[in-house]
């Protein structure tokens, strides 16, 4: 029994805590920076003030993981994240290819509470922070509603990641909120007052037929006249959850302070909406449906965003600046949305593409006038428009992965972030970024302390592209083209396979892009237009006699035809892709093209069917593409960029190994290998399912062996795209064998990397 006398007041239980950093909010990104810096061997506190992580895209929620592949519908191929959001990502497809956002709520805690480095608190809240000085924090004071506990939680260095900037809000950190002028930083797509400054908050719904007549009775505050809503009748019984992200609200108020009031709006909505479908008479096929499920908190598109040494612009996104000090990259579209929210006239959203992928800088991931304090998610030094790109969760992540590195070398170095910024320090930071799966585009890996720098490589094999079978399905031709890497030199020649109703003609273009790592086909390098006679199954070449002044990948397009229909093949080959010109729900070619001077360009947009639809074209070379070179595993680029960066086998090729030779033995401890897990696939966490839970491409089996054939290490289930091999004991050795022993799928057993270290 507990019994105390009565007393004037009592306080809160209260915890003391250190660590080396404290990551306040624990969503994708603030869950990636602790993840992060605590592989890298430093103490982290990550305080969550919700009961589970991934903040948007958690249960609580339900917004799929998205960023620079855009759901595939861009240009931006082979840019899914890499680091810890690939792992997570590609781990939650594993367990989770239906999209159940319950379970990618499992798959954060895991990786979280299997970490010894990471102190979690869940359910608490940061209500105070408390300065060293006028630039330094010292430590945040935090509740727990769950265990009425107060936490006290000191550490040198603290990075926000708590959608709203409490850190940095309560430190004293310069910060935004709403639109700049465009006169400003001269960015044409400034919003005006308008159209708004803010984007609003969106609540997202599920349904589920219970296979019987479910009535509904809206609560009394259900919006009672569904009108109101400009665009109401798009409304159907069929689409939930976040394809119902135009559910918004919320942008003409305080986006931090009036988060509730947003909440009742837009509870207000989904309600109304609800009983529209359910009572209205024009939705028959909801006789069935009950409502499964409501969000209770809204997701938060803006709110406050800090302002760090560099502030990221529309034209740093749309003209792809190179930065000393890039450390991620974006390739989400420019998308702001009316104020307004689902009360506007206008169109949900104006979404804006650059021609590829783009860098974000160091500088804009921690606060200009506070020395310890770091920045991470949607709220790093970015103007408005900017935003509207970084914004994304896959992009946030991202960046918050090269925040927890930066805070791992300052830990170990007594430096402060801003240290971080200086020449020699930056590329440690972006070296270490890379070894660990980072992808920064326009920087390859230059690590002097791998041993593979130093070997002899040596394979069973190498795939040459000569053919892709015409053995998948045969579909009419449409715009459609295959990417495939080139080397340098004279084009070979490309032969397609076509069947004709009638005599005809078919016009063949051969594309790069503007830039060599860029997949937007801007540039035309030749076009032929060619003959075809009445028949199926004809074989017709295509020679562009064209000299490719450096490897790059080209796109060799054909013309839709409705008189044609061309062969694809079931194979599916590392580094290469089938693409089509995309199209509006209309039928017409979907073109990027402003109707006025905002500052974006005009171009096309070429986009792969996922699979199972996705197929390669079928076709012959010649000669053959050597496009899949054992040297490219120690070239310091693991996905394709300009080329293929990848060592296939030969198909016919039994026990695809590859070896590893030094003139002097060599002392291994450790073997870092990165597979193919398609870093095209945009991977949504939740509500879109996908058709496999282990990417086709993927190394499932292998070993690797020393120079006598001693077996020193062996998989026989792999489906993540980095293995870091540690080996029980280290081994002096003068070589190293490889054996990539069973692909998850059907393709040539590619090898993006080996690295070795002492």
């Amino acid at each position: 029994m507990i019994k105390e006398q009565a007393a004037e007041n009592r306080p809160f239980k209260t915890d003391q805590l250190t660590a080396d950093l404290v990551v306040v909010g624990g969503g994708v990104a603030g869950t990636c920076c602790a993840l992060t810096a605590a592989r890298a061997g430093i103490r982290v506190i990550l305080i969550q003030d919700r009961p589970v992580l991934g903040g948007n895209a958690s249960s609580e929620v339900r917004l799929w993981l998205l960023g620079a592949t855009a759901h595939m519908h861009n240009n931006n191929r082979w840019s899914r994240e890499g680091g810890v959001l690939d792992e997570i990502l590609v781990e939650n497809m594993y367990r989770n290819k239906e999209g159940n956002a319950l379970i990618f709520d499992t798959v954060l805690l895991e990786k979280v509470v299997s970490e010894p480095n990471i102190t979690l608190l869940l359910n608490t809240a940061v209500i105070e922070v408390f300065k060293s000085g006028p630039d330094t924090i010292e430590g945040v004071r935090a509740f727990c509603s769950q265990n009425s506990t107060m936490y006290e939680a000191k550490a040198p260095l603290f990075c926000d990641a708590s959608g709203d900037g409490v850190v940095g809000f309560l430190s004293g950190a310069a910060f935004r909120m709403g639109a700049e002028a465009s006169s400003e930083f001269g960015e044409k797509f400034a919003p005006s007052h308008e159209y708004g400054e803010l984007l609003g908050h969106s609540i997202y719904f599920y349904s589920k037929d219970t296979g019987k007549p479910v009535k509904f009775v809206p609560p009394s505050y259900a919006l009672d006249d569904i009108t109101k809503i400009p665009r109401y009748r798009s409304f159907n019984s069929k689409e939930s959850g976040c394809r119902l992200w135009w559910i918004e609200y919320g942008g003409r108020l305080d986006t931090v302070h009036d988060t509730e009031k947003i909440k009742w709006e837009l509870w207000k909505v989904v309600y109304g909406v609800w009983n529209y479908i359910k009572n209205s008479g024009e939705f028959p096929d909801a006789e069935n449906l009950t409502l499964e499920w409501v969000g209770h908190i809204p997701g938060k598109r803006e709110s406050r965003r800090f302002e760090g040494p560099y502030m990221l612009t529309q034209q740093d996104i749309v003209e792809q600046h190179s930065f000393y000090d890039a450390v991620s990259f974006g390739g989400w579209s420019i998308d702001l949305h009316p104020a307004d929210g689902i009360f506007s006239e206008k169109p949900g959203c104006n979404q804006w593409h650059s021609r590829g992928v783009f860098q974000i800088p160091y500088r804009c991931m921690y606060s200009r006038n506070l020395t310890n304090l770091f920045l991470a998610g949607r709220i790093i030094s970015a103007s408005h428009v900017a935003f509207g790109s970084t914004r994304v969760i896959g992009t946030c992540s991202n960046s918050a992965q090269a925040v927890g590195m930066a805070a791992a070398l300052c830990i170990r170095q007594d430096l402060l972030p801003d240290d971080i910024s200086a020449p020699v320090q930056m590329a440690q930071l972006q070296k270490e970024l890379i070894r660990n799966g980072q992808f920064i585009p326009g920087l390859k890996l230059d690590d002097p302390e791998d041993l593979v720098q130093g070997a002899l490589i040596e394979t069973s094999s190498i795939f040459r592209l000569a053919e892709l079978k015409p053995d998948g399905p045969v579909k009419p031709l449409v715009a459609t083209g295959q990417w495939l890497p080139l080397e340098a030199g004279p084009t070979p020649s490309f032969t397609f396979y076509l069947d004709a109703g009638e005599a005809t003609e078919v016009t063949f273009e051969l594309r790069t892009s503007n830039r060599p790592d860029n997949y937007t086909p801007d540039v035309l390098l030749a076009s032929r237009t060619l003959p075809v006679a009445q028949g199926e199954n004809q074989a017709v070449r295509v020679d562009f006699e064209v000299e490719i002044d450096q490897p790059r990948y080209a796109l060799v397009s054909l013309a839709a035809n409705p008189r044609l229909k061309i062969h694809y093949s079931a194979q599916l080959l590392t580094g290469t892709i089938n693409v089509e010109k995309r199209k509006t729900e209309n039928g017409v070619h979907y073109s990027q093209e402003p109707d006025q001077d905002i500052g974006v360009e005009t171009f096309d947009f070429w986009c792969p069917p996922r699979r199972p639809a996705g197929h390669n074209l079928a076709l012959s070379i010649e000669p053959p593409l050597c496009a899949y070179k054992p040297e490219f595993v120690a070239n310091g680029f693991a996905r394709p960029t300009f080329r293929s960066n990848a060592w296939l086998a030969a198909l016919d090729d039994d026990s695809p190994t590859l070896k590893l030779r030094w003139s002097e033995p060599q002392t291994i401890s450790r073997v870092e290998l990165s597979f193919d897990t398609d870093f095209d696939h945009a991977m949504e966490t939740t509500l879109l399912g996908h058709p496999e839970d282990v990417m086709p491409f993927c190394i499932k089996r292998y070993s690797i062996q020393d120079g006598a054939g001693k077996t020193l290490y062996e998989c026989s289930d792999n489906h993540q795209t980095r293995n870091s091999v540690v080996l029980n004991t280290p081994v002096t050795t003068d070589a190293l064998t490889i054996n990539l022993c069973e692909v998850n799928g059907s393709t040539p057993p590619a090898l993006f990397e080996v690295r070795c270290y002492r």
